[in-house]
């Protein structure tokens, strides 16, 4: 979850500076800054197994962040930094070395102080990126997957365990259940 550090304005020639200096990950909102809490073993687990599994399937002109990678967005006149759980990225960088512009594929793993965001701001505010594709937002506690594409206007698909699902984005076809087949425990996918 996000907390505000301040609540005055910030430059972001400021905020840039700051975040390659510190030990903290802060987001960016369009002035306001927002330090990161740390994620649980669950997240770090599921944001893992989907993440390899997208590296491994990369043409050599992509890259694949996790978790550190900063994505710059403008809406209008607004401009907001993100650390996405995970992002891929395709060509020449057109930013700077800390951050990414043009993301094809960007993915958040949803826990309970995360949603109202996840699910909004950033929804609303990944979907302004051109060169995005899919946003996959991946429950941390139960096989749930939501796949947002520009192709299809933004409109969520959902994909439980026992379903298949593909990243057009990245030429990658995977089950739901394994994503968590390290936490099948935890995530109910071992009950009864």
């Amino acid at each position: 979850m996000a907390h505000a550090i301040q609540h005055q304005i910030t430059s972001i020639d400021d905020y840039l500076n700051e975040e390659r200096l510190g030990d903290t990950r802060h987001e960016y909102m369009n002035g306001y800054v927002y330090a990161m809490s740390g994620a649980s073993e669950l997240h770090n687990a599921v944001a893992a197994e989907l993440f390899t599994s997208i590296y491994a399937q990369l043409p050599d002109e992509c890259r694949a962040f996790m978790a550190d990678m900063k994505v710059k967005v403008e809406v209008g006149d607004n401009t907001f930094f993100y650390y996405p759980d995970i992002v891929v990225a395709c060509g020449p960088n057109d930013g700077n070395q800390y951050f990414r512009t043009n993301p094809r594929l960007l993915v958040e793993v949803l826990s309970p102080s995360t949603r109202r965001t996840d699910l909004g701001e950033k929804l609303l505010n990944y979907s302004q990126i051109p060169s995005l594709l899919e946003y996959v937002i991946v429950h941390q506690d139960n096989p749930h997957v939501h796949i947002y594409r520009s192709g299809n206007g933004w409109q969520a698909e959902h994909f439980f365990s026992g379903d298949t699902f593909r990243l057009e984005s990245v030429g990658l076809e995977m089950t739901v259940d394994k994503i968590y087949r390290k936490v099948r425990s935890e995530v109910g996918l071992d009950v009864g």
